[in-house]
């Protein structure tokens, strides 16, 4: 998937002269507290890469952003385009050595986080810098692509702000995690998300349907076992086809089923169940248990316990009954 650039032109807007202004002595200021209580700007190698959520997100995404710009990936287990893009920007942060901070957010845990930047579909990548928040790009992107936005992200950061981030030794903790206790890895498991990161989506569905086999409780198992079916029914779709299809025809439930694998795939986790619980209540006979089963499927995805699950079995079971 290509990814739908946002224009670097926003660090212009950013740095318009009166807000550069602003945004510069901010950060001098913050840098010269740090400075008299003995804090450090740079982040230590352990810092490279966090996980935000809505209550430190002031401390770790705000403030941070007057020392060092902020990278923000937007992103959910659910989704495999994140799968994808995570571990590159995961592999920038440490190979930049300091010169920006990964701050990763999970928007099923975040919703509020993920409206107040408005987001449209996940990966979704921003940056903050003095406080001051832009889009870069949304979508999976190859990692030279990446370099290239993080490199204007750096020179407008340091040209406009001085901000420059502080060199730090990524080498510096890797004896220490070395020494750090691995858990126990199921092999069939292990197999099963190395097959899905490959892009193997049968070897992955047949590996956990493998440990489900053995072990029909292993929720990890079955999650893993939804999400690899899910790419494989979306990966070969045409999407405008595949909406103009469900638009022309809504009473074709296998239109309407592809159309949600199509909006949950791409983060648009409401309108995916919406339409199923609505594919369900016109439905009857096998239409009707086709949406039901789709549904409950989507829901193995993201998750039991996702507040958006909670209400569309709620919604489902007043279609049903």
């Amino acid at each position: 998937m290509q990814p739908r650039n946002m224009p670097m032109s926003g660090v212009v807007d950013l740095a318009a002269v009166k807000a550069a202004g602003e945004a510069r002595q901010k950060a001098e200021e913050t840098r010269e507290r740090n400075a008299a209580s003995g804090e450090q700007g740079a982040p230590a190698p352990s810092s490279l890469v966090i996980d935000v959520d809505e209550a430190g997100f002031e401390r770790d995404v705000l403030e941070r952003s007057a020392e060092v710009p902020v990278v923000i990936d937007f992103w959910a287990e659910w989704c495999e385009p994140c799968k994808q893009l995570g571990p590159i920007l995961e592999r920038l942060a440490q190979a930049y050595a300091g010169r920006f901070v990964l701050a990763k957010v999970d928007v099923d845990q975040n919703q509020a986080l993920f409206q107040q930047f408005g987001v449209q579909g996940i990966p979704a990548v921003f940056a903050v810098i003095a406080g001051q928040a832009l889009p870069l790009f949304q979508g999976a992107a190859p990692e030279a692509q990446i370099r290239e936005v993080l490199d204007q992200l750096i020179q407008a950061a340091e040209e406009r702000f001085g901000i420059v981030g502080a060199p730090v030794d990524p080498s510096a903790e890797a004896e220490v995690e070395q020494q750090e206790p691995e858990a126990p890895v199921d092999p069939v498991l292990a197999a099963a998300e190395q097959s899905l990161a490959a892009g193997d989506a049968e070897g992955a569905a047949e590996a956990y349907q493998r440990a489900l086999d053995a072990n029909p409780a292993d929720a990890e198992a079955k999650l893993g076992l939804a999400r690899a079916e899910l790419i494989r029914r979306v990966r070969e779709l045409d999407p405008a086809a595949v909406r103009k299809e469900a638009a022309d025809n809504p009473g074709d439930a296998t239109a309407q089923l592809r159309v949600a694998d199509l909006d949950l795939s791409g983060g648009h986790v409401e309108d995916a169940f919406g339409r199923l619980v609505e594919t369900v209540r016109r439905g009857a006979g096998d239409d009707r248990n086709a949406a039901r089963v789709r549904l409950l499927e989507l829901f193995e995805v993201v998750g039991p316990e996702d507040p958006r699950v909670v209400a569309a079995r709620s919604a489902l079971a007043r279609v049903l009954f």
